[in-house]
């Protein structure tokens, strides 16, 4: 299933709200277990990243409106029943068609490094 196949609403979904691998598992792990708190040390132990990754990436599911952060603990608390139905939709999608969303989410994360790239001075 090529990410054209993938519904227009969840394309502009990651577009907006994802940047990377890390980011869409957090998320899908935080909505997955909503009753449960998290910090840092134990979703940097679930993802297998460092706990300054997992920080960054509570904070920008902070920043999307997707988790809640209280002192050092953080939970899923989406701020629209949109966003839930939309972040609903994604775990669905991966679930299913797990190729062409990480696909489409490693192709912004290739933009999005091409960009800062070019900005780059380079030695003559």
């Amino acid at each position: 299933m090529p990410d054209q196949a993938l519904p227009a609403e969840l394309r502009e979904f990651l577009a907006t709200h994802i940047d990377s691998i890390a980011e869409l598992e957090a998320l899908l792990l935080v909505r997955e277990s909503r009753e449960t708190v998290w910090d840092v040390h134990s979703l940097a132990k679930r993802l297998y990243v460092e706990e300054q990754q997992a920080l960054e990436v509570l904070s920008h599911l902070g920043a999307h409106g997707f988790v809640e952060r209280d002192a050092d603990r953080f939970r899923y608390a989406p701020i629209s029943a949109d966003l839930d139905r939309l972040a609903g939709l994604l775990a669905e999608y991966y679930r299913h068609h797990l190729i062409p969303v990480t696909q489409l989410v490693h192709a912004k994360t290739r933009r999005i490094r091409q960009f800062a790239d070019a900005f780059k001075l380079k030695k003559d």
